[in-house]
């Protein structure tokens, strides 16, 4: 009976650890800041990386994004911040932001791609989206991406 009751407990304490390690992924996603921008009257939702880990991590492992959702990425200071597709299985399109939001240079990027995209001139901002998003929505170098309507 003791021997059965012992089992029982590892038993539950092995399906509330599997359980637990389920819930982590899920946890984690949700905690991510989400936040509406506005591109040409188009709203479009996207988790905002800010933090040097953040940034660092991106879309890394993703197999699926919205149609209209994408990634933000804020930096502290304005800079010739580049970009790769290191762990990253979607296909995306970047567009590099100055800081007042304006693009500056759009480029396609390939999964798990090496190769490093840096802006022509300095941005704060980086915004990617699914590969061929701004050509679909005829966003274009010169647009700005507004934080509200």
């Amino acid at each position: 009976m003791e021997n059965k009751r012992r089992w029982l407990g590892r038993r539950i304490e092995g399906i509330l650890l599997f359980l637990f390690l389920l819930w982590i992924p899920v946890a984690s996603s949700q905690s991510a800041l989400r936040i509406p921008l506005y591109i040409h009257h188009r709203e479009i939702w996207v988790e905002v990386a800010q933090t040097p880990e953040e940034r660092a991590q991106g879309l890394m492992g993703r197999k699926l994004l919205g149609e209209n959702e994408g990634m933000l990425f804020i930096f502290e200071k304005e800079g010739y911040h580049g970009f790769w597709m290191k762990d990253t299985f979607l296909p995306l399109s970047i567009a590099f932001l100055n800081k007042e939001g304006r693009i500056v240079w759009i480029a396609d990027m390939k999964p798990l791609s090496l190769d490093s995209h840096l802006p022509p001139k300095p941005i704060l901002y980086a915004l990617e989206m699914n590969k061929g998003w701004f050509t679909k929505n005829s966003v274009s170098v010169g647009d700005v991406v507004r934080f509200s309507k």
